[in-house]
């Protein structure tokens, strides 16, 4: 039995699209200046970086200037969770096509890619000459992307819900406000719940890195050691943060497993 030839257009387009990734990676690569050298050298100079951070500096005054910035980044994290679920939640449904009129729902769900277009640093720096220096301005920089991440995630999950729920809410004489109270609302919220969730851990990373701009959090004392070139107490920083991220996410994980598995039962 012969296998059948790919017609030679698949061919061509497989080998094209190839051709043009390899292509890319190299100019890429030229522009940012990464050569064989570098990358030959790059474990040489992480394993002497990472030499000088140990033995770390567990001393109390390092302690006592570290563990509050590392609180701080946690509670920015939080809080800018907070605030991207309270104000996404009632957003999803405008964005979403079912709950929704179809121009509203354009309308919104453009601006919530306008809101994510924004990195958090970007936002980060456009807050800073209102709220200054501080937690405040790394708060709201994580809390507006996260409504815009947030409420493109509830849509999507509102949108793809089952409809026989509605329509025996419709058929019974149920009003709009019932159909989202006891139709929309319990389908989604374990799922939307799970990616509030997911979204802290997020939010957790990138408030230890919004301390770099003066946004409050680990990073800003990161900085500073790595600039006097302090590594121990740097060494003691990142081992700081790391284990708080991964307390964290094994935390989160267990508990969007148990919400997950909760939905998965009920249906």
């Amino acid at each position: 039995m012969k296998i059948p030839k790919k017609p030679i257009q698949q061919n061509i387009f497989k080998y094209g699209i190839t051709f043009l990734i390899v292509v890319s990676s190299i100019w890429s690569a030229s522009g940012l200046e990464i050569t064989l050298e570098r990358i030959i050298d790059a474990p040489k100079q992480i394993s002497l970086l990472v030499g000088a951070m140990f033995p770390l500096d567990l001393s109390s005054e390092a302690l006592d200037r570290i563990i509050p910035k590392v609180w701080e980044s946690l509670f920015i994290a939080w809080a800018g969770t907070v605030i991207g679920a309270f104000f996404s939640f009632p957003i999803a449904f405008l964005a979403a096509v079912n709950t929704s009129s179809t121009i509203i729902s354009r309308v919104t769900k453009q601006i919530l890619n306008g809101i994510r277009a924004f990195p958090e640093l970007i936002l980060a720096f456009v807050f800073l000459p209102i709220t200054g220096l501080g937690p405040l301005t790394g708060t709201l920089a994580v809390g507006i992307h996260s409504i815009g991440t947030l409420g493109k995630l509830s849509s999507e999950v509102i949108e793809g819900i089952d409809e026989g729920p509605l329509e025996a809410i419709k058929a019974s004489g149920g009003s709009k406000l019932n159909e989202l109270t006891f139709g929309v609302i319990p389908q989604v919220i374990p799922t939307i719940t799970s990616y509030w969730l997911y979204r802290f851990e997020i939010n957790l990373r990138a408030s230890a890195v919004l301390g770099v701009v003066g946004a409050g959090g680990v990073g800003a004392e990161l900085i500073n050691q790595l600039r006097f070139r302090d590594f121990p107490r740097a060494g003691t920083v990142l081992v700081t943060t790391i284990l708080l991220v991964l307390t964290v996410d094994t935390i989160s994980a267990a508990i969007r497993k148990r919400i997950i598995q909760g939905k998965l039962q009920k249906s």
